[in-house]
């Protein structure tokens, strides 16, 4: 093996550290040359860049043109760069560097220790930084982020009948959907970052009065998350499936050539079900399993993960509804705010009292976080659909051996590819194959100080069980969303191959994006390998109302599937109660 993969970046002098830390959860796999060279760093990169100097936490001359340094590729895997990102906690007076690395990369052992770098304080700097606090802090809605729904629903709209175009319309509104992806992840950046403000002072304010659970439980219940969208139309399909005997009779007949089934009937159940089903591809179908790799399945291009969720989900009683879980949340919500404020009152602490009001508004980003994501993901899709018809046509036409090497190419290959697609075939079919090894590689978690080891030197990822815990050991990891469930823990490592999991079970994974989330609606709790307090899992978790725990290193191989396990939401804790003989 190479010591170096063919599109890894060199280390930043400037901004050594490098870490796998939430990146892992964006990207779980290694990512194919053609995502990282056309998706990310010809449109995604340079959108966080512009983010973070419109939210005026860098300059524009702190960063490489080509390649800012605010994330990173090692061995084909993404990285987000530790070092950049710290500087929100240096010159943001409201965020510390602790509060920052809690919020993005849990608490693990391995983050080094922030070193000041000279250049790191930048007090000309903070008058923008506060008044963007300030917006954070007072901003009620984001009407912008509706616009850029309405046209990246346009976008999708007008897409055309692919096969149809010619090789070069295909490369054409491929890379017409690039300054989209520019400004969509500046708006992105400007989200996401705001994020972490109300858990950080939410946590401050709850110290202060002696409750440290006030951060998860008032982020939770916000409503209107995008993420959990699909999840709540998914419900509400599982709703009519169980109210229909036809329906539950060809589900129970397994999943399997359902559609195909259902398309043959001439049942009214089976033609609103597909009414139904026709409506949530074209709304939710960019969705998916590593939505933001171009090469990857989803549910659109693979419509049975969508089959295998709804047959979890329909097993669930109406009174499991992610309607009424959030309801209850909301209104929990609410009286704990007034309670809150109650007590600020009898503190009379006024100044106190106005940062708490502040922190409820702030806490709106958490929402508009999943918003940006969601239309950001959408563009990602209609290129990823250009690329695999173009991936579809040429191998047909035997130029290359698989349609799927299509995703082998560099960016910068494919008006070469286009004008002589033959060429490539022995090329992209060995670099496929070199690509693939990639995913036996364990990737460091941290790259310090720029020090990236040799691919040569990388562990193989340890595929086997592993040492299992016995009964009354206790996992502590980044307490989530709160409550506090027992159930039987299931090791779920495939979203697309969910049968395991029943009602009531405690679904343990590796990451989750938004292609997991249905199945949130089935567990009863849910504890992740890695994250942070704003990843996904808690984010959907405090949406539905599910005790959640991230940041537990090694969970899915040192939990026993089957063990029964109390999951603490409030403190981070899991603890193995028993374990099946």
């Amino acid at each position: 093996m190479q010591d170096r993969w063919l599109t890894d970046y060199q280390p930043s002098e400037r901004w050594p550290h490098y870490t796998r830390a939430n990146a892992g959860e964006v990207m779980p796999s290694p990512v194919s040359p053609l995502c990282q060279k056309f998706t990310w760093d010809e449109g995604i990169i340079h959108g966080a860049a512009e983010g973070s100097c419109r939210a005026g936490l860098y300059e524009p001359d702190e960063y490489d043109s080509v390649f800012p340094e605010i994330f990173g590729f090692f061995g084909g895997h993404f990285y987000i760069n530790l070092a950049s990102v710290r500087m929100q906690g240096v010159r943001n007076p409201a965020v510390t560097v602790e509060q920052l690395d809690m919020a993005f990369f849990g608490d693990h052992p391995d983050v080094p220790p922030y070193v000041e770098h000279p250049d790191d304080q930048k007090p000309h700097l903070t008058p923008k930084i506060e008044a963007h606090l300030g917006w954070i802090m007072t901003r009620t809605d984001w009407p912008e982020l509706f616009d850029d729904r309405e046209n990246v629903n346009a976008l999708r709209g007008a897409r055309p009948d692919l096969t149809a175009l010619s090789d070069q319309e295909l490369l054409d509104r491929a890379r017409g959907t690039q300054p989209d992806l520019v400004w969509l992840f500046n708006q992105h950046y400007m989200s996401s970052s705001s994020s972490g403000v109300a858990p950080g002072i939410l946590g401050a304010i709850g110290e202060a009065i002696g409750d440290t659970t006030i951060p998860m439980r008032l982020v939770a219940g916000l409503g209107d998350v995008d993420s959990a969208a699909p999840s709540h139309a998914l419900w509400d399909m599982s709703r009519k499936v169980r109210a229909a005997a036809k329906l539950t009779a060809e589900f129970d007949a397994g999943v399997g050539g359902l559609i195909g089934r259902l398309q043959a009937s001439e049942s009214p159940d089976a033609q609103d079900f597909l009414s139904d089903w026709i409506t949530f591809l074209y709304e939710f179908g960019s969705r998916g399993p590593n939505e933001w790799e171009i090469s990857a399945e989803t549910w659109e291009t693979k419509p049975d993960l969508v089959v295998a969720l709804l047959d979890r989900v329909r097993q669930q009683d109406d009174a499991e509804s992610p309607h009424l879980r959030a309801q209850k949340l909301s209104a929990e919500r609410e009286v704990l705010t007034v309670q809150i404020r109650a007590k600020l009152a009898e503190i009379g602490d006024d100044e106190l009292a106005g940062t708490f009001e502040a922190a409820l508004v702030a806490s709106n980003f958490m929402v508009y976080r999943e918003r940006t994501k969601t239309n950001i993901i959408k563009v990602v899709h209609e290129g990823r659909m250009v690329f695999r018809e173009l991936g579809r046509r040429h191998a047909e036409a035997g130029n290359i051996a698989d349609a799927f090497h299509v995703y082998m190419l560099l960016s910068s290959e494919l008006d070469a590819f286009v004008a002589d697609p033959g060429s490539f075939s022995d090329t992209l079919a060995q670099r496929n194959e070199d690509w693939q090894e990639l995913a036996d590689l364990e990737p460091p978690f941290i790259i310090a100080d720029g020090n990236v080891p040799p691919l040569s030197e990388w562990p193989r990822l340890d595929r086997s069980s592993g040492d299992k815990a016995a009964a009354g050991h206790v996992f502590t990891g980044v307490a989530g969303s709160p409550g506090v469930v027992t159930g039987t823990a299931r090791i779920i490592l495939d979203p697309g191959d969910p049968a395991a999991l029943q009602p009531g079970d405690i679904m343990v994974a590796p990451n989750t994006d938004p292609g997991w989330t249905p199945l949130f609606m089935t567990a009863a709790g849910v504890v992740v390998n890695v994250g942070g307090q704003i990843s996904h899992a808690i984010i959907v978790s405090r949406e539905l109302g599910l005790p959640c725990v991230v940041s537990i290193e090694g969970a899915t191989t040192s939990i026993p599937d089957g063990a029964t396990i109390e999951v603490d939401g409030n403190t981070g804790q899991v603890t193995v109660v028993d374990v099946p003989s």
